[in-house]
């Protein structure tokens, strides 16, 4: 992958608010965002956003996303201490998806896991 993503698109330069008026949400309000290591480009996990969820992420700076289950906003490691500091936010081509490359305290996944993408299914 072509690293296009420096430090003057980086969240410290510059917040463009009125994106958010672009993307293409969900019938329920949502919008897939993939989290990645800043450093180690590595794919940490899939989860979703709505509006106030990305809000909350430009303005605090750490990952806060939508929980589908408890239909809940849920601030990445507020209980766990495995925080989510946001370097930078993408949406696609489409603007129907995000990515959010952060700088990971601890692990990412809930099974203890660094990454939630470990369940392999097919290598060459």
């Amino acid at each position: 992958m072509k690293n296009n993503i420096d430090k003057e698109n980086s969240l410290e330069k510059k917040i463009d608010f009125d994106a958010i008026k672009k993307l293409k949400f969900d019938e329920r309000g949502l919008i897939p965002a993939i989290a990645q290591d800043v450093n180690t480009k590595e794919v940490l996990m899939l989860a979703y956003m709505n509006e106030e969820s990305i809000r909350k992420t430009l303005e605090e700076k750490k990952a806060c996303y939508f929980s589908r289950s408890r239909q809940e906003l849920w601030t990445k490691g507020l209980t766990s201490g495995n925080i989510q500091e946001v370097e930078a936010l993408y949406y696609d081509c489409d603007a129907d998806s995000l990515l959010v490359l952060v700088k990971q305290t601890g692990v990412a996944c809930h099974t203890g896991n660094y990454s939630c993408f470990f369940n392999l299914i097919m290598e060459k």
